[in-house]
């Protein structure tokens, strides 16, 4: 077999294969074979009708396209190894008609990796913000967790905020009740504002059994982002009581005897969360450093495709909340082409970054051991809602285990962009981030540096093109 490259563009080859008849022989006696176990012809037995009744009853040209079909994609591969091209995509191929005897000649256009070299890293100086903690940040947190220890009890007054209502509300466009806009006994946190914009406003002073009417935009279903006139009826009123501040109640909802110690920890548990931010802050900021350094041209194919799915998974997201697009749209308050441009250009430094992590990581020989791989599953699988072993199961299945090393090869890469640059806060001072950035560094919540509801690939890289 021989082969050549040309490059069309500095993301895109076309490689000409020419294979001689004889490397398609073996390939064409498969063919022969695969054909007679499909047909029936009086007289032969499945499986032993000859290559020459073959040709007879259905013409050679059967049994070729068959072996050029099963052997295109070695040969392919073969040329796309021996020229050593990184492709990304799936080619574009041209077969000429072969007929019997002659040689094999085909083209196939494919985009590539660009060539580019690595932008020097090692100087980079970023600022974050301040990782302080207020004394009002640790009475929030220790009021949210007083919460989780409080209990309702039904009263009878008016609906106060923060009290847990019960809810009936209809809704109605031009005076018709929408189909999907009734709702009864729904409970509810009054002040969460977690229903339509203007409930609290109108429940707020009623008792059980009033009713209010007020105008606002449906944030979901069929008519989401339309006005409509919602009529809510406050069905039961409750309110949460409290356990004291006590040292009793330190002892209940942690392993500390005091109050005192229980704050203590609780404004520990902050400060280090808040170390963890600034970590990932300063991830961010390197790597739109590094974006800034280095003009890479893009595949167009990895770009259409990353924004194909990219719209795929759009469009399911608004499908389940049974909104229509134009309805998404509004609610965003931009149009769907605001919406459009911010994406690509989203997608863009995604593809970019990938390319570029990916280039780092080889020269660095980075490899990926079992136990990074099985931390990063058991972290996509929680944010994917699923137990790590169904995760592990379906991307196993889908064959996206390659895809996951790549996303830990990358992350690895990042940090190692992150440990060589310089991180201070808005103070000045210089942050450690190597010491925060260790695998076993975690807060008292079991979240390390990298597990703040997001990975490196599902922010900045996308979906994958190998």
């Amino acid at each position: 077999m021989k082969s050549a490259v040309e490059t069309l563009d500095p993301t895109r080859v076309r490689l000409t294969v020419e294979v001689p008849f004889e490397e398609l022989k073996p390939s064409l006696d498969a063919a022969y074979k695969k054909i007679a176990e499909q047909v029936s012809i009086p007289g032969f037995r499945k499986g032993k009708v000859p290559a020459a009744v073959i040709d007879q009853r259905f013409g050679r040209g059967a049994a070729l396209e068959e072996a050029i079909n099963s052997s295109l994609p070695q040969f392919y591969g073969q040329a796309v190894e021996e020229n050593k091209i990184e492709v990304v995509g799936q080619p574009d191929v041209d077969l000429q008609e072969l007929e019997p005897g002659q040689t094999l000649k085909f083209t196939a256009e494919v985009d590539v990796r660009p060539d580019f070299e690595v932008p020097a890293y090692e100087d980079i100086e970023v600022e974050v913000e301040d990782a302080t903690v207020a004394d009002e940040a640790v009475d929030e947190r220790i009021d949210q967790i007083r919460k989780r220890f409080g209990s309702l009890k039904e009263v009878d007054r008016a609906v106060q905020d923060g009290d847990f209502v019960t809810l009936d509300l209809t809704a109605t466009i031009n005076g018709e009740v929408l189909e999907d806009g009734t709702a009864t006994g729904m409970s509810y946190e009054v002040g969460s504002t977690q229903l339509v914009e203007g409930t609290d406003e109108a429940i707020i002073g009623k008792t059980a059994g009033e009713t209010a009417t007020f105008a606002s935009q449906l944030l979901g279903g069929s008519h989401a982002g339309e006005e409509a006139t919602i009529e809510v009826t406050v069905v039961t009123v409750k309110e949460r009581e409290l356990p004291e501040l006590d040292d009793e109640f330190a002892q209940l909802a942690s392993e500390f005897d005091t109050m005192e110690e229980f704050r203590a920890n609780v404004r520990e548990t902050l400060e280090r969360s808040e170390q963890f931010e600034q970590v990932a802050a300063a991830r961010d900021k390197v790597l739109e450093v590094l974006l800034e350094r280095v003009d890479i041209p893009l595949p167009k194919s990895v770009v259409e495709a990353e924004l194909a799915w990219r719209n795929e998974a759009l469009d399911r997201q608004i499908s389940v909340g049974g909104m229509s697009r134009e309805g998404f749209f509004k609610l965003q308050e931009k149009t769907e082409d605001e919406y459009n441009a911010e994406l690509d250009a989203e997608v863009r430094d995604g593809v970019k970054a990938q390319f570029i992590l990916d280039k780092l990581a080889n020269a660095k020989e980075i490899s990926v051991n079992e136990g990074e791989l099985t931390n990063h599953l058991i972290q996509r699988a929680a944010q994917a809602g699923m137990r790590p072993d169904e995760f592990a199961q379906q991307i196993s299945q889908a064959g996206q285990i390659p895809a996951l090393v790549g996303e830990v090869r990358r992350g690895k890469a990042l940090n190692l962009v992150l440990e060589a640059a310089t991180v201070k806060d808005a103070a000045g001072n210089e942050i450690d981030v190597k010491k925060l950035n260790e695998p076993d560094a975690e807060d008292t919540d079991g979240e390390s540096p990298d597990s703040h509801g997001r990975t490196p690939d599902d922010e900045h890289y996308g979906h994958k093109h190998d």
